[in-house]
């Protein structure tokens, strides 16, 4: 069964950021498109980062044929994924009041029929306040990753999993969705100090939040095994960048957690 053949029903309301900056060659309409026409409680909001090719009229193309379903933020300048997620959450808890909130890359290579199961993580167990996607390669699931990008994620894994003393196994997955709580504001209220690593930056965040008010965070994570994930060509990230990564970890543990 294909993505375009699965009806989403969402027992929750859920708005989901898909930040986009000059995707036009590569954004897949068809698949937003196929979802959109079957998703019931399910909202897109597309960030355009200040796209100077034509990524801004294909998401309102979007927006017009979805009205209700797909909506779209138009930054003026381009600030970088941290900050196009960072003011599509904000916007999506102002505009929306949505349960749940979350992002997603823009290039789906982790298909967007993964949205249900994580939200039914969710909803069958409210300790549970986040769920992430994790790129595990296991047998029945398909999992197609460039090695070199794999084994530097592992490494990056490990020196994450240590700065933040929480067992976390893939905190760069773009695939994440988050329980709504009081907190949540607080959370996304202020810029990242990354651009490259803004994901741990808001676990590290979380993990703040919740040492000061003496509760478990790990607890509170899911990691779900996505049953598809396929890198896309046309990344912005690069391996070199892996090493700015690092520096940015050590700048997150410093700030929120000594």
């Amino acid at each position: 069964m294909t993505e375009t053949d699965v009806a989403h029903t969402f027992p929750a309301s859920v708005c989901v950021v898909v930040p986009c900056y000059n995707e036009a060659r590569r954004l897949d309409t068809a698949r937003f498109r196929a979802f959109l026409s079957r998703a019931s409680g399910a909202r897109l909001l597309f960030v355009d980062d200040g796209s100077s090719d034509g990524t801004l009229g294909i998401l309102e193309e979007l927006r017009q044929e979805f009205n209700g379903c797909a909506t779209v933020l138009a930054l003026n300048k381009n600030g970088g994924k941290a900050e196009a997620v960072r003011q599509g959450v904000l916007h999506a808890l102002d505009a929306f009041r949505p349960e749940v909130v979350g992002f997603w890359d823009a290039d789906l290579a982790t298909p967007l029929e993964s949205i249900a199961p994580l939200l039914a993580v969710l909803n069958r167990d409210a300790e549970i306040e986040m769920v992430f996607g994790a790129r595990v390669k296991l047998l029945g699931r398909h999992v197609e990753r460039r090695a070199l990008r794999h084994y530097l994620g592992r490494i990056f894994a490990t020196a994450v999993s240590t700065a933040l003393a929480l067992p976390i196994y893939d905190t760069q997955c773009g695939a994440k969705l988050f329980r709504v709580r009081p907190e949540t504001r607080q959370i996304f209220a202020e810029p990242f100090l990354s651009r490259w690593v803004f994901d741990v930056e808001i676990i590290a965040r979380y993990l703040n939040l919740y040492q000061r008010e003496h509760r478990s965070l790990e607890t509170a994570i899911y990691e779900y095994p996505l049953e598809s994930w396929v890198d896309v060509a046309g990344s912005k990230v690069h391996p070199t960048d892996f090493f700015v990564a690092f520096w940015d970890v050590l700048k997150i543990r410093r700030h929120y957690l000594l």
